[in-house]
């Protein structure tokens, strides 16, 4: 998971599409709109599964990012698969409003964004 996130902020296109499963993978990313995004972090928030003895994982996780000077968040669960040795993501559920895992409220992740 971290390693895809590290992806997504140095537009890795190559990473990105060998590390995405075979059944959902698209035949490219538009990076074109990258220069124009700052990431500030990524969160992890909650995990299941994704263990050693696991076929399927699951990550719940909030990306931080600035676009022309504002801050925003992005909220999502992604789903794992092992397959041939290696985890693939298989796909995502951006998620809205408060998260499943955080016991924190939703503002404190908003002053988060803010710095």
């Amino acid at each position: 998971m971290r390693s895809r996130y590290s992806a997504y902020v140095r537009a890795r296109e190559d990473y990105l599409l060998c590390t995405w499963h075979a059944s959902t993978r698209p035949d490219h990313l538009d990076f074109s709109d990258a220069g124009k995004i700052h990431w500030l972090g990524l969160k992890i928030v909650r995990t299941e599964a994704g263990g050693p003895c696991d076929s399927e994982g699951m990550v719940e996780f909030v990306a931080r990012y600035k676009v022309g000077g504002k801050a925003h968040r992005m909220i999502e669960t992604s789903r794992f698969i092992w397959e041939n040795g290696r985890w693939f993501y298989l796909d995502g559920v951006l998620v809205q409003g408060k998260l499943a895992g955080e016991a924190r409220d939703i503002r404190l992740l908003d002053r988060w964004a803010d710095r």
